[in-house]
């Protein structure tokens, strides 16, 4: 544990010392990522399907806010969606406008949210971003976990039929219109996702502010239970065909992120917990204080050698 602790110190410095030059590396990285994902997703469009596009692309994304990223993925996604029918990119553009204009105003500072969870979607472990939007964020964060789901059924829904909407001839253009509307307003799971993601923000939110013992630990632990229990209840109600084992595989693998997330936001010891009392002319105060994991670092030892030589003294004779 102390090697760890050590080794979360030395991150928390590298990161303060060179921030200038991590957190655009972070950002190419982050815009990399998602941008090639959308591209092995769709791929319609041959023009942006390339290696060099994208990382022209993510390193713009370097120098700009993260909300430009957002941007970038949501043009890359049109555009696939444009090469395969205009219908399709007009329903999703005007959705992506939607869900913009939606967290723009609720949840500005969420950004990360509508990002990340389409992404950990294709990687099969969405359930970590509300465990993680409940244990740093707020309940306004349900808005932009909410756009995030939308956004990812809108184009799978899509992706699932696209056989459908390209057998379908030009001129049945409201044809299409009422097939995707149709589809998207009707989707069971996305109904379902949506409220068990916006239930699990929400009680991962009210247990981790409690004064307890391993608050957030509860809270991760309950978060996740609540949030496969009203996922399975939706699939018995609806039909909405959960598969059981990916979804306790990625409901593991989300607790252990949230247990990073954790162990670098809030790394507390309650082995330590003081409880003070004091009071002043109007209140009396009750205070419940537990402090946090520190390690001193190590300190290095300087051997300094000196490099002069030392002069034998004449060795004195015994006299008997």
């Amino acid at each position: 544990m102390t090697t760890l602790l050590v080794a979360k110190q030395m991150l928390m410095t590298l990161y303060g010392k060179y921030e200038v030059y991590i957190t655009p590396l972070l950002k190419f990285l982050l815009a990399l990522i998602s941008l090639l994902l959308i591209n092995a997703r769709l791929g319609y469009m041959e023009s942006i399907d390339k290696l060099t596009v994208v990382l022209i692309v993510a390193l713009m994304c370097s120098f700009m806010p993260v909300n430009f990223i957002v941007i970038m993925a949501a043009l890359f996604t049109l555009l696939h969606l444009y090469a395969l029918s205009l219908e399709c990119a007009a329903v999703v553009g005007v959705g992506f406008l939607l869900i913009f204009l939606l967290y723009l105003r609720f949840s500005p500072k969420d950004t990360l949210i509508v990002l990340l969870l389409p992404m950990c979607f294709l990687l099969k472990i969405p359930y970590v971003v509300p465990l993680a939007a409940g244990l740093v964020g707020t309940p306004a964060s349900v808005v932009s976990v909410g756009c995030g789901v939308i956004s990812y059924y809108m184009v799978h829904y899509i992706v699932m039929n696209v056989s459908v909407i390209a057998s379908m001839t030009d001129e049945d253009t409201a044809s299409k219109f009422k097939y995707i509307m149709d589809g998207l307003l009707g989707s069971k799971e996305m109904i379902v996702t949506i409220v068990a993601f916006a239930v699990t923000v929400i009680l991962v939110y009210l247990i981790r502010r409690l004064s307890v013992d391993y608050a957030w630990t509860i809270a991760m632990a309950a978060g996740a239970v609540v949030n496969i229990m009203i996922l399975l209840v939706g699939d018995l109600m609806f039909d909405t065909n959960e598969a059981l084992f990916s979804m306790i595989l990625g409901t593991i693998v989300s607790l252990l992120l949230a247990a990073v997330l954790q162990f670098f936001v809030f790394n507390v010891d309650y082995s330590r917990t003081e409880k003070v009392q004091f009071e002043d002319d109007e209140y009396y105060y009750y205070v419940k204080a537990v402090p946090k994991v520190t390690v001193s670092k190590p300190e290095k030892k300087v051997k300094k050698i000196n490099s002069q030589t030392v002069k034998n003294t004449p060795r004195t004779r015994s006299t008997r």
